[in-house]
């Protein structure tokens, strides 16, 4: 064994690397918990957790209320997440989000009506899980099982079909099924749900086991994907080692093996990865060191047979046994991987690159365009004492340097959010930071992300140019990793966040509850108002105490008001609103300025044919009977007041029931008049 080539997708897929975070996170906020199954198909990690609190359970009825239970990456069935939920189970679900993906298509297929195909392993949970999630789905295996299926049900054959894979299927073998499928059945719904990590990673195997002597797969022995590579594997290569940990290592078996490749299952922990290249890296250290003692002998027997016979024999001094400098290096350096993760401490700073102290033996060394490729100025980017985290991409022993590359770390983490955010459908945060004829580009996280001018939430009208450099909250849309192309919707994220907050509001509203708003539009009747995605209506006599003919007399469009509810409808999804403020009633002004016998100043608003009314306070009027306008009987009011005109009256009645105030200029005239008197007249008039 000279040489070793280890594959770059070698280890934790996205779904398991969520999962394993979701439930160290679980673990350390709250304890103790329950894993529905197990978590991944790794008996070390689950061992790992199970140290940590985590117990494993495979049925409902072993879960009590209150117990929290992590869902496994594979996911289960609704008839058991319904059992869960039942029995007061507090769920976190860490099922893979591409899994999750196949259970909405499997169960959207169902409530149609059509017949759901798994291409995958019987008895593997993802599969048991997705056929949870329909009605009589059926499974198969291969080509030869999909052949028998359409024998034994030629009357499905014309029915609608749709057909799903395990995500960790050879697409060789969905392709193969499909095929077979296509030809026979005239009404199929065909989705490659292969994880496109699955793929690329068989690929990358396939392709390093051509270039070796022999292969090392590390995975779960009931790891569907790690059984997949060694598979795959064998198919190119003679000499093929499946093993869950280093001490199942053939090594003598590699021995005659110039090159040997490493590759490893979704399930597999870096840890484990590495434990098994260090004790490859050690062997060929040995059969170096081997070969070495070995010319090192027949040359001291050559020089030996070559020299001239003494007559006494020298007395030699025993060698000092010495380890060669490389070797005394050798052992003081803890070895580094190409595609692995370091962190280290900002030492340097120049020009071209970042200097990283790594905490051992090697330098590390960052290009400084990793860090202001962004359009940020390289001293707010990065400070010497920084704590970086960097992916190796190039390893020098004999110099003690290592290239990295923050850049590329950033990019692997982005990728994998931005494939979650898509599907999950989570909202991302950006800067818009350009704009193009058909849409703008916002910066997410130093990637660009296109947004059409159709889903920016912005009216066909408006100018794109007021959302430079503003920070927009979008759902990802669309993933093309291969062109690097991502598209987003900032009005999807918007109809998102605007139906969450309609639930809330819904769910909390109560009369007499104060909310903040923006007027949205007006009518002759009253104003509609946004008070966090629903709008109510503020009746035209809801806007003030005073009169007024238009709503437009006291609010526009954009103004911002804090309302009330007065009532509301949740089946007809009516919300009616007040905007007077209760404090400022003028009745209670009035009742609380005014009694019966004092004096007003009060303006004429309207005459009528019995008398006058006047405003005593804004939104408050008083009536002057007609046989109260003057100390004479008169055949009109208007023959002696005016609408519009000032006059002092006297408070001669309150009726605190109905509202209403008897008001004279009379009893100001003739004050020796009972005011008993007064009112006896009035009524005769009336």
């Amino acid at each position: 064994m000279r040489e070793i080539l280890q594959a770059e997708s070698a280890g934790f897929c996205f779904g398991v690397r969520r999962s394993v975070e979701m439930a160290e996170k679980l673990l350390e906020s709250e304890g103790a918990c329950l894993s529905y199954g197990e978590l991944i198909h790794n008996d070390d990690v689950v061992s790992s957790l199970e140290k940590k609190g985590m117990r494993t359970i495979h049925t409902p009825e072993e879960a009590s209320r209150g117990d929290r239970v992590i869902i496994r990456a594979h996911g289960i069935s609704r008839a058991e997440n319904d059992a869960l939920v039942e029995r007061g189970a507090v769920i976190t679900d860490a099922t893979c989000p591409k899994v999750k993906h196949i259970h909405e298509i499997v169960r959207k297929a169902s409530e149609e009506g059509r017949q759901v195909l798994i291409i995958g392993m019987h008895d593997h949970p993802e599969v048991r899980a997705i056929a949870g999630w329909g009605v009589d789905c059926t499974v198969l295996a291969n080509e030869a099982e999909a052949e028998n299926w359409m024998n034994n049900h030629p009357n499905l054959l014309e029915k609608p079909l749709t057909v799903v894979s395990q995500t960790t299927q050879t697409q060789i073998n969905f392709k193969n099924s499909v095929n077979s499928l296509k030809k026979r059945c005239t009404n199929v719904q065909i989705f490659d749900t292969i994880c496109l990590a699955t793929f690329t990673r068989q690929n990358e195997a396939a392709e390093l086991a051509k270039r070796c002597d022999a292969m090392v797969v590390i995975g779960g022995k009931h790891s569907a994907n790690s059984l997949h590579l060694a598979q795959i594997c064998q198919e190119v290569c003679s000499e093929v080692q499946f093993i869950e940990r280093a001490e199942e290592l053939d090594l003598p078996g590699l021995a005659n093996c110039n090159t040997v490749g490493i590759t490893a299952g979704a399930s597999t922990p870096s840890w484990i990865i590495k434990e098994v290249r260090k004790a490859m890296d050690d062997e060929i250290k040995v059969e170096e060191t081997k070969v070495e003692e070995a010319v090192n002998e027949a040359a001291e027997a050559a020089a030996e047979a070559a020299a001239p016979v003494a007559e006494e024999p020298a007395s030699v001094a025993p060698a000092a046994e010495e380890d060669s400098f490389d070797a005394m290096l050798e052992d003081s350096i803890k070895s580094i991987y190409n595609g692995e993760k370091v962190t280290g401490i900002v030492t340097g700073i120049s020009g071209t690159e970042v200097t990283v102290d790594l905490g051992m033996k090697y330098t590390g060394f960052i290009p400084t365009t990793d860090f202001t490729d962004a359009g940020e100025k390289l001293e707010d980017a990065v400070k010497l004492g920084d704590e970086i985290e960097a992916l190796v991409v190039r390893v020098n022993d004999v110099e003690g340097t290592a290239m990295l590359s923050k850049k590329r770390l950033d990019n692997i983490r982005f990728w994998d959010d931005v494939e979650a955010a898509a599907e999950s459908g989570n909202v991302v945060e950006g800067v818009v930071t350009e704009e193009n004829k058909g849409g703008v580009v916002v910066n997410v996280r130093g990637v660009r992300v296109f947004v059409p001018a159709s889903q920016t939430d912005l009216p066909r009208e408006a100018e794109l140019a007021q959302l430079l450099k503003k920070t927009v909250r979008l759902k990802i849309t669309e993933v093309n990793k291969a062109r690097k192309r991502v598209v987003g919707s900032i009005r999807r994220a918007a109809a998102a966040e605007r139906h969450a907050m309609r639930e809330e509001l819904w769910n909390t509203i109560e009369i007499g509850k104060r909310y903040k708003g923006v007027v949205k539009s007006l009518t002759s009747y009253g104003a509609f108002v946004d008070i966090g995605g629903v709008d109510g209506m503020v009746h035209v006599s809801e806007l003030t105490w005073g009169r007024i003919h238009n709503p437009a007399e006291v609010v526009k469009v954009g103004d911002e008001l804090e309302v009330y509810v007065i009532n509301f409808d949740k089946d007809a999804h009516r919300i009616s609103l007040g905007y007077k403020d209760p404090e400022a009633n003028p009745w209670k002004l009035f009742t609380d300025r005014y009694s019966v016998g004092d004096v007003a100043t009060v303006k004429v608003v309207k005459i009528m044919q019995f008398g006058a009314f006047a405003e005593v306070l804004p939104g408050v009027d008083g009536l002057i009977h007609i046989s109260q306008v003057a100390d004479h009987r008169i055949a009109k009011v208007d023959d002696v007041l005016h609408v519009g005109d000032v006059v002092d009256v006297k408070i001669t009645a309150i009726d605190y029931d109905n509202q209403k105030i008897s008001l004279s200029i009379r009893a100001l005239l003739e004050p020796e008049a009972p005011a008993e008197k007064a009112d006896e007249e009035a009524a005769e008039e009336e």
